[in-house]
């Protein structure tokens, strides 16, 4: 599934370039002094759900693209599931953050843009933001996310919390927003990839993905990365299968949005939510597991979906890294790990990157 606080990992097998023509102003209600907010144009959107829900309910094993978990619903769910009891990534994460906000960015020694990945509510993000506060005075921060009214409803937040904070939101993928930033150009910037986002990408898209993010910054950037790491199984299904199931309702939420954005007829009440530990590929896995022989139509692409007794649909998974994965893994992105940082049972780890060339 995720950690993706809050964002579901992107789409790495479309490279082509996203230009600053490709960006326009989006209007909102109330404009707010110090919140700019653009986004890419009709055009450029990625997302083709029919197609890809096509092609993952075609192949044997089903699957679905965790891309859809994000509408307003499941968004809210997911809010819901960074605060529960069982689910250790985001107060781990934020604990390491309130403890080292001011050490991680002293390492970086001159003014910088503070951009975010997927950054949803931001909560965490204000600790580093503050800490940059304190240390320089003033900041822009340029979020971008796939969301955009929770990227705008956090947006606001921050600048009226923030009299010395300019917000200068991207709504779009990743890689939409980097490449309208690295053609825009200013000052230099420290990259936030929470959440262990890239925990949602296969071991060589995350190489993939990295590269590209390698590519767009300069050697007086820096990444700071969010990385979950291996460790008792039992606690890892735990995060990803709650007691109050809210996990569950947001893993079904992606067949309600499928049955209202293109007519199917998923019974929630035919599938069960699943957690499973894969030990040799190192991930917990989502499914959504049918509890009888069923036949689905989805009217808006043509298409029935035959499921077995027990056939299950995989809607995500959620890598772990041991410290020398990681250590592979910014090398084979072309990066430099210039300090960690844990938390005292060593759930966790944020890392500040230095990109190489």
């Amino acid at each position: 599934m995720f950690p993706l606080d809050c964002v579901c990992s992107q789409r790495t097998d479309q490279d082509q370039e996203t230009t600053i023509s490709d960006f326009h102003p989006l209007d909102h209600d109330d404009p707010l002094e110090g919140l700019t907010l653009v986004g890419a144009n009709q055009h450029k959107a990625r997302a083709d759900i029919a197609g890809d829900v096509r092609k993952g309910l075609s192949d044997d094993p089903k699957w679905l693209p965790c891309l859809y978990f994000y509408d307003e619903a499941g968004s809210q769910l997911f809010e819901k599931i960074c605060e529960l009891p069982e689910y250790y990534p985001t107060r781990t994460e934020r604990a390491i953050l309130e403890k080292n906000a001011d050490e991680l960015v002293a390492h970086v020694d001159h003014h910088v843009d503070l951009v975010e990945l997927g950054s949803g509510s931001a909560t965490k993000t204000r600790l580093v933001v503050e800490a940059l506060l304190r240390r320089h005075g003033k900041l822009r921060f340029i979020p971008i996310d796939i969301s955009r009214s929770i990227l705008e409803e956090s947006s606001r937040a921050l600048v009226e919390d923030y009299d010395d904070l300019e917000v200068f939101a991207v709504a779009g993928e990743y890689h939409d927003g980097l490449d309208y930033l690295k053609e825009r150009g200013g000052p230099p910037r420290m990259i936030l990839w929470l959440g262990s986002n890239v925990g949602n990408f296969s071991r060589p898209d995350a190489i993939h993905f990295l590269r590209r993010l390698h590519d767009s910054m300069r050697d007086v950037d820096r990444l700071l990365i969010g990385i979950d790491l291996r460790k008792d199984p039992a606690v890892l299904v735990a995060a990803y299968d709650d007691a109050e199931q809210i996990t569950a309702a947001f893993n079904k939420n992606l067949l309600t949005r499928i049955n209202r954005d293109l007519g199917g007829h998923f019974d929630l009440d035919a599938f069960t939510h699943e957690a499973r530990w894969n030990e040799e590929n190192g991930r917990v896995e989502m499914h959504l597991v049918s509890q009888r022989v069923q036949t689905v139509r989805i009217d808006g692409i043509d298409m029935a979906v035959d499921l077995a007794m027990s056939e299950s649909i995989h809607t995500e998974n959620s890598y772990k890294y041991s410290q020398a994965e990681i250590e592979a893994l910014a090398a084979a992105a072309n990066f430099d790990v210039e300090c960690q940082w844990f938390d005292a049972q060593n759930r966790f780890s944020v890392n500040l990157w230095r990109p190489i060339s």
